[in-house]
């Protein structure tokens, strides 16, 4: 673990048949945790909305916010590739606005690659970012920022046009895909199609790796947890635990004793 991922590296990692490893992160201090542990892929998701800022959804997040928060987290990293994720309407409107956003995440926040959401609608979109030398993952099946088009955020099923969408997003010139919330044996069939790597989110084994948020894999989060969700970790009753304990010493005036205090 000393160069740091690149996209070369995932493609040679996909070929290999190497699985890539990723998570999500918001913040410094996580982000160097993440970092130094060995993933491979960083991706500042527009999930902050939801995860950090208590929103319901992700559509309110901005690109000041995403740039504030992949610099953040590029701060801390020198092993992982860090994604900053381009939040709905950054990429919506003219193909100009949506370079300019995309170069905004490698000038100022320091990310190697940015995320976007869509399948064929969005290729003239990857295509022009990617041209601009701003690398592209692409993102397909449950796209959040679709979640009132979509009626809610519902497992994806429709095989010919998942397909459709990965093979066009590859050709746009996505040099990843997230699949996010489609059943195993489609995603599994959509890796196998593809030169590019596949990531998936709810998206079975057979993709080329595994993407999560971190406060959901770690416990941070105790709101409902979708069922691809694995909790590694219980962070929020070790610091429960810990936080009473300190209101318990400070109430009883055990703390701070004399070890804590200045003679």
């Amino acid at each position: 673990m000393s160069v740091k991922v690149t996209t070369s590296t995932l493609m040679k990692m996909k070929q290999e048949g190497k699985k890539i490893t990723a998570l999500t992160a918001y913040d410094y201090p996580f982000a160097g945790i993440v970092d130094s542990a060995g993933i491979d892929i960083i991706l500042v998701g527009d999930s902050l909305g939801m995860v950090v800022q208590g929103k319901e959804t992700t559509l309110p997040v901005t690109m000041d916010e995403m740039i504030y928060h992949t610099s953040l987290v590029t701060r801390a990293c020198t092993y992982s590739m860090v994604v900053g994720d381009m939040p709905f309407m950054s990429y919506h409107g003219s193909l100009d606005t949506a370079v300019e956003n995309a170069g905004r995440f490698l000038k100022e926040a320091g990310a190697s690659a940015v995320k976007l959401e869509g399948g064929a609608d969005v290729c003239p979109v990857i295509t022009a970012i990617a041209r601009a030398g701003v690398p592209v993952q692409a993102h397909i099946g449950l796209t959040p920022q679709s979640v009132h088009q979509m009626g809610g955020f519902k497992v994806q099923r429709d095989e010919d046009r998942l397909i459709r969408d990965a093979k066009d997003v590859e050709a746009a010139g996505a040099f990843s895909v997230v699949l996010e919330g489609i059943p195993s044996p489609i995603a599994a069939k959509i890796t196998e199609a593809l030169s590019i790597p596949t990531i998936g989110i709810g998206a079975g084994a057979g993709c080329d790796g595994q993407i999560l948020v971190l406060h959901d894999m770690l416990g941070i989060n105790d709101r409902f947890l979708p069922k691809f969700v694995k909790k590694y970790a219980d962070i929020a009753a070790v610091a429960r635990e810990g936080l009473e304990a300190y209101i318990k010493e400070v109430r009883e005036g055990s703390f701070p004793s004399e070890n804590y205090e200045y003679k």
